[in-house]
């Protein structure tokens, strides 16, 4: 349209030179306007449709894919631009796109879409960009209803966990299988004796009545309780790349929920330092989505963490001895309000103390000095590390069992430790 209103606009210009041309040019503009008249009343977008296909739910920083399907009920082809309006909070690859739908069928497309921020995100409607048949106008219609999906801690990790252990292939992630060891191990059944197996699992008695050998297998014992203690203070709030600490940590007690429900233990939270939130220790495979439910929406908060309310909080609902897990982002100066707090919580509880480091500042101390400003960031942040490294031994002095690495490596960290206690029966 605008490519002849210009052409029509110079045409006009001559015709101001030349009066003869005048009223070709006036019969030009009246047919142009017909034209256009005429093409605006072809354009039919009334019973265009559009459906899209995503998940209820989505794991936090993975790419997911969308699709949208478009129909036509419509006697004529159309072309269409489309958009879908995704989250805010998220970015995607792939849109617009166009597409040519013929009268009386369908097109499909398909984007890539990666979620932010936990919670509820909602998608806005499809918006088409529908051509008319001479291409002179273009007209914006909104399909589709808003719909809200859940966006949760990263479960693909989960996911993972579970193929390469059907495989018996955790090492490839990180997962180290420990042997079992102590006091802590529960009788499972009797078995043939296997090459490899010590002279104490040999059941003597079984062996004498049925003339062969026959060893014990134990496994470890079910029935304990897993409680993640997540602080959801203002220092949850750093980030390193996209995601926060808070998130990282979320994806981390996903992941420890999953391998522990698989060891036939239970699974509860204690939320601190912002909203309170509490799910009692639950077993069996669905206590999986009753975690994902409850933590999928929590936010980190601007409070200061108070580690003696958590712990006093925590020990007046659990009644059974558990194993702790309190994760956050410890400081030097926290010590003097953490150890009573953690002296408490052990009186009853074992407590694993998950500290989470900041990657910028191992970064910091591995770049090279070019400069006044590179020393003196350097010496900060030296100083800073020596500080931590004071404060993480004064815990382990006193008993705490502390694992203080960088937030991607906190899933596969927790998982081994749990492994380690559980093989070990200090629970």
């Amino acid at each position: 349209m605008l490519a002849a209103a210009a052409a029509w606009f110079v045409l006009g210009i001559v015709a101001a030179i030349f009066p003869a041309l005048v009223f070709a040019w006036a019969m030009t503009g009246a047919l142009l306007a017909g034209l256009a008249l005429l093409d605006l009343v072809l354009i039919d977008a009334s019973g265009l449709g559009a459906a899209r296909r995503v998940s209820d739910s989505l794991p936090v920083g993975v790419w997911s894919q969308v699709q949208l399907r478009l129909h036509n009920p419509g006697r004529r082809a159309v072309r269409v631009a489309v958009f879908d309006h995704y989250p805010a909070q998220s970015e995607a690859e792939g849109l617009p796109q166009s597409m040519h739908i013929a009268a009386g069928g369908f097109a499909e497309l398909a984007y890539r879409l990666r979620p932010l921020e936990r919670g509820d995100q909602t998608f806005g409607q499809v918006q088409v960009l529908l051509d008319s048949p001479l291409r002179l106008w273009r007209r914006s219609r909104f399909l589709s209803e808003p719909r809200t999906v859940k966006v949760y801690p990263n479960f693909a990790e989960m996911s993972k966990y579970a193929l390469f252990a059907t495989d018996n292939r955790l090492s490839q992630i990180g997962i180290k299988k420990h042997r079992r060891r102590g006091e802590g191990l529960a009788f499972h059944q009797l078995r043939e004796y296997r090459a490899g197996d010590a002279l104490r699992q040999i059941d003597w008695k079984a062996t004498s009545r049925l003339k062969r050998l026959i060893s014990r297998e134990y496994q470890d014992e079910r029935d304990q309780q897993v409680v993640f203690l997540i602080d959801c203070g203002r220092r949850m709030l750093a980030k390193d790349g996209e995601l926060s600490h808070f998130d990282h940590a979320l994806n981390a007690v996903l992941l420890l929920s999953y391998v522990a429900l698989r060891q036939g233990d239970g699974v509860g939270f204690f939320a601190f330092a912002g909203p309170e939130r509490f799910l009692p220790p639950r077993k069996g495979a669905p206590a999986i989505n009753a975690v994902l439910n409850s933590i999928y929406d929590l936010q980190p908060s601007t409070h200061t963490p108070d580690y003696a309310r958590a712990a006093t909080g925590l020990i007046k609902r659990l009644k059974k001895r558990s194993l702790v897990v309190l994760v956050t982002n410890l400081r030097d100066e926290d010590n003097d309000e953490l150890l009573p707090a953690l002296h408490l919580m052990r009186q009853q509880h074992l407590v694993v103390l998950a500290s989470l480091q900041e990657v910028a500042l191992n970064q910091v101390a591995e770049q090279a000095v070019q400069g006044f400003d590179d020393a003196l960031r350097l010496a900060a942040t030296d100083i800073y590390l020596e500080q931590r490294r004071l404060a993480h031994q004064a815990l382990k002095h006193y008993g705490v069992m502390l694992l203080d690495v960088e937030p991607a490596q906190l899933p596969v960290a927790l998982v081994n430790r749990y492994l380690d206690i559980k093989s070990s029966g200090r629970l």
